[in-house]
């Protein structure tokens, strides 16, 4: 028999290694979509934007605050984005990502390692 390098040997992988391999993706891929869930990101940016406009707003001159026409913006815009912010993150607390339904094709004790 003559070896042809073009083909090398491949391995051929069991139904169950194929199965087990596909349900780790499958729990990996879950996990990084609640870790990237839009809620998260927009929440948090809302918080941290929200802090640092609040403190400009506490600390603006009277100077600002006539320039807006007596209404200090950026104290209840930072509010307003806080609040946002919370919202976002609450959601996200009180509804989160459904976990991933269990793999076709395996047995129901299987499908949660």
């Amino acid at each position: 028999m003559t070896e042809h390098p073009e083909h090398p040997e491949r391995h051929h992988y069991t139904e169950e290694e194929v199965a087990r391999e596909v349900a780790e993706l499958e729990t990996k891929s879950a996990t990084a979509a609640r870790i990237f869930d839009l809620r998260r990101i927009i929440g948090g940016l809302f918080v941290v934007y929200g802090v640092i406009v609040t403190i400009t707003g506490i600390t603006d001159s009277q100077a600002a605050i006539d320039k807006a026409e007596g209404v200090n913006i950026n104290l209840w815009t930072g509010i307003g984005m806080l609040l946002l912010g919370i919202f976002f993150l609450a959601w996200l607390k009180l509804r989160p990502t459904p976990p991933p339904l269990p793999p076709e094709g395996l047995p129901e004790e299987r499908a949660g390692e």
